[in-house]
């Protein structure tokens, strides 16, 4: 089995609100100062050259990073228990950097099937054509990723819990059948956050959020983030400085912002959800709840032993079919529609329109997305008003 890497003892909220930040800010500022600015000037030659030949450390040019960004990568690398962080523009641009810096022709990836659907296009699709193979497995099927595992293989990558049907990966098995082929491992742990789960102490090599979701918070700001050892960090930075997937110092800022709150939001978006799945899995309107507390749901053991709370998002199968599912959708009062989710608003979603409208009913069946599904990522409402306004809707259907 994969030894847990050693954290922080302090508690989820206390590293939520100081990790990452110096004692005293610039002017003793209590919050982090966000510096607005693209370039940085230097005193005379000497400091440029100083800088140059690393016997200082100052930043130059903001394609190459910024302070209100380096606080925030410190504060995502000491959540997720890893060695160092690196921002970026969006989850995606987290995504395809990653994989650029690890990657090249004639590399090998295994994806789980269920992973987030553009992470599978930019592999299969743009990935492809400069001479990547990848092989899609079934989430949870590990003698599958083992079977798929080549000489030339560089990287798995998955979701935990994957998006939309909440699928829980075993991340010891994984990271035991990894080290045993010399291969990374990558996880997007965005549905989780670092406060449900962190990767990186049951041996992961990389962990990618999207930042825009539950670390930011308010659904006010795109970033990503990858975390992980400091070689393979400095990696990808390197590559970032040249392909500029960098974010705006005010997201960095409003990220830092989110972030202090962030284990307040997720108890309670957890609490919230659990309550809902359990109303939803009692009701005969409802048919399949996708949801890891619940005891049906097919890795719930595993996600008891590696995880501390079960995330804000239920997806449930509503008896009927695409019509149905709009009736409820529609029906409901508190939660918007919208795609995008781990704000403190609910949204909810049916992933057959929002995400997969230009398919038929067939082609979205064999890539596992039924029409009657619904997506619900909770919020921090009151859940009693969250369950009430769903038992109305469901009167509809």
């Amino acid at each position: 089995m994969a030894k847990k890497r050693a954290r922080d003892k302090r508690g989820a909220s206390t590293q939520s609100v100081h990790a990452g930040e110096p004692r005293v800010h610039a002017l003793n500022s209590i919050t982090t100062p966000l510096l607005q600015t693209s370039t940085y000037t230097f005193a005379d030659t000497q400091e440029l050259c100083d800088h140059f030949e690393h016997r200082i450390e100052r930043e130059e040019y903001g394609r190459y990073g910024n302070p209100t960004q380096r606080v925030a990568e410190k504060k995502l690398a000491a959540l997720d228990s890893a060695e160092d962080g690196l921002l970026f523009s969006s989850g995606m641009a987290a995504i395809t950097t990653t994989l650029f810096a690890i990657l090249s022709r004639g590399a090998h990836v295994v994806v789980t099937a269920d992973a987030y659907r553009r992470t599978r296009q930019f592999l299969n699709q743009t990935l492809g054509r400069y001479g990547v193979d990848v092989s899609t497995v079934p989430a949870g099927d590990f003698d599958r990723i083992e079977e798929a595992i080549r000489p030339t293989t560089r990287v798995i990558f998955s979701e935990s819990p994957t998006n939309p049907y909440n699928r829980v990966v075993d991340l010891e098995r994984l990271v035991e059948i990894a080290k045993q082929h010399r291969v990374k491992t990558i996880i997007d742990s965005t549905f989780a956050t670092p406060i449900n789960q962190r990767p990186i102490e049951f041996g992961i090599d990389l962990v990618i959020h999207s930042a825009t979701k539950y670390l930011g918070g308010h659904n006010d700001l795109m970033a990503g983030s990858v975390v992980g050892s400091q070689p393979l960090i400095d990696a990808i930075r390197e590559l970032q400085g040249i392909t500029g997937a960098v974010p705006d110092p005010f997201a960095a800022y409003l990220l830092i912002r989110g972030i202090k709150t962030l284990a307040l939001r997720v108890a309670r978006q957890n609490e919230n959800a659990e309550k809902i799945a359990g109303f939803l899995n009692s009701h005969t309107k409802i048919g399949v709840v996708h949801y890891p507390s619940l005891a049906s749901h097919p890795e719930h053991k595993i996600a008891k032993r590696q995880m501390t709370g079960f995330g804000g998002v239920v997806s449930f199968e509503v008896e009927g079919d695409l019509d149905s599912a709009s009736r409820l959708v529609d029906g409901c009062k508190i939660p918007r529609i919208a795609p995008s989710l781990g704000g403190v608003e609910s949204l909810i979603e049916q992933p057959a329109l929002m995400s997969f409208y230009e398919l038929t009913t067939e082609e979205r069946l064999q890539v596992g997305i039924k029409d009657n599904l619904v997506r619900y990522s909770v919020g921090i409402e009151d859940a009693d008003d969250l369950i009430a306004d769903l038992d109305q809707a469901l009167t509809g259907v």
